[in-house]
């Protein structure tokens, strides 16, 4: 499955001008990401506000900035900076760079984003009075990237496997063609988190994945 390293901010001096820090909104919209990427078959792990911006990026090994010579960061930074100018009031644009330790010492492709700037009033009302759909966005230009379809969270459900006998594929991608991750016995205890063109998305022993739909009860 699709993976992403999400690290919000850890600035907790860093306030705005309207009240609040930029850890607490970053937070927060992370929060709000979590349900997206879930629904949409992208696993993630995440940093936690006691971490330091040093310890978030050893962690991953994993403007919106990128690494001037990481063609797949600048590709991931034009799709999120597509994704933002349908809904940021400002301009966007994509920037390399390589000073920024975010992507200049991570393993993985990987982008730093900057969504508006804390210390403009204009900025932190847009940062936080949008932040639900700010995360719809960015987890929907994520999916444009991996090539996946972007789900609408719905509640969450138990499911089992009902197969009449054999082991039913968890696929990184809704296609049958795509790789399996790993399969699952009948009967087996699932978590389903979406649907999408006969598919669910759920999660089986820690994997979340796509499976044919025909064969997964939800309780």
């Amino acid at each position: 499955m699709p993976t992403i390293y999400l690290s919000p901010s850890t600035q907790e001096a860093n306030l705005y001008t309207t009240g609040g820090s930029e850890e607490y909104y970053m937070n927060q919209l992370a929060d709000r990401m979590e349900p997206y990427l879930r629904a949409s078959g992208i696993g993630f792990i995440r940093n936690s506000p006691d971490m330091t911006a040093a310890s978030s990026i050893r962690a991953s090994n994993a403007g919106t900035y990128y690494y001037p010579g990481s063609v797949e960061g600048k590709r991931a930074a034009e799709e999120i900076a597509r994704g933002l100018r349908g809904i940021y009031p400002g301009i966007v644009r994509t920037i390399g760079s390589d000073r920024l330790g975010e992507v200049r010492r991570t393993k993985a492709p990987s982008v730093f984003l900057e969504l508006a700037y804390h210390d403009n009033p204009e900025d932190a009302r847009w940062i936080t009075e949008n932040l639900d759909g700010i995360a719809a966005n960015l987890v929907e230009s994520l999916c444009r990237y991996f090539g996946i379809p972007f789900i609408t969270p719905v509640p969450i459900e138990a499911g089992f496997v009902r197969t009449g006998g054999g082991a039913l594929n968890l696929r990184e991608k809704p296609d049958r063609a795509a790789r399996i991750l790993r399969t699952i016995p009948n009967g087996s205890s699932v978590i389903v988190f979406s649907s999408w063109q006969g598919w669910k998305v759920i999660q089986y022993g820690g994997v979340i994945g796509y499976a044919d739909g025909r064969y997964i009860s939800v309780l």
